[in-house]
């Protein structure tokens, strides 16, 4: 019981912080569950051929994930971006075909109806 009060004192400041604002998250679930495929491919990357090819599993990985965190269904993501790729040369403006970038891109061609 000691050592609760104990954390409790020591945290007190960040609790009255979080209980005053009503924006603030008392946990980080939402990075948790994002993360949460990564953790568990690290097992498949152990098995992909090569360091090279751990590197292209990874990136792949982070690509999905940040298009789901920007709201993209990552299967028509990728359909789009591999269909857009050949119009890119020597990698000019590739940076449009980011998650961010694209579903910044979606989201001005189709802005949210009003409620």
């Amino acid at each position: 019981m000691g050592k609760a009060v104990y954390y409790a004192l020591n945290q007190w400041e960040t609790l009255q912080r979080y209980c005053e604002d009503g924006e603030l998250d008392i946990d980080n679930n939402i990075v948790e569950r994002a993360i949460r495929p990564v953790a568990l491919g690290r097992k498949n990357w152990l098995f992909a051929g090569s360091p090279e090819g751990a590197e292209w599993a990874a990136g792949f990985y982070s690509l999905i994930e940040t298009a789901k965190l920007h709201g993209l269904e990552p299967s028509q993501y990728l359909d789009q971006v591999i269909k857009a790729l050949p119009d890119y040369e020597d990698g000019e403006g590739m940076q449009s075909l980011l998650p961010n970038a694209y579903a910044a891109q979606i989201n001005s061609e189709n802005p949210p109806k009003p409620l």
